[in-house]
């Protein structure tokens, strides 16, 4: 599968917000009966803040549900140059995590989902 040519969407139940120096915040609500067996045992909180760094801080933002992984990339090398290099690998393995953990969904140009 080449991540380069598929189209990451956000999570619609993610809310996210940028700070003043331009840090991204996730807030992931941790539902479900497990997450609520561990809130109310072992004290785990309800919603998990994951700061992303200043690449993820970057890229995240441009994330709309119309530009693919390689045109992310290209603003991403425009506005960090050679410190975002090896550019493709290291964003195709970001969106792998991001997808892994259900923040995007990634879609194929024709809009279909990824089949994982």
């Amino acid at each position: 599968m080449n991540y380069l040519d598929k189209i990451p969407e956000k999570n619609k139940d993610i809310k996210w917000n940028k700070d003043e120096n331009g840090a991204v915040t996730l807030e992931i609500e941790n539902k479900g009966v497990m997450n609520r067996i561990a809130q109310k045992l072992f004290k785990k909180p309800k919603i998990s803040y994951i700061h992303l760094d200043e690449t993820g801080s970057f890229v995240w933002p441009m994330i709309d549900g119309a530009k693919d992984i390689s045109a992310i990339g290209k603003e991403l090398e425009e506005e960090f140059g050679e410190k975002a290099h090896p550019l493709y690998e290291r964003l195709a393995k970001y969106f792998q995590i991001l997808e892994s953990y259900g923040f995007v969904t990634l879609k194929n140009v024709q809009g279909e989902e990824n089949e994982n």
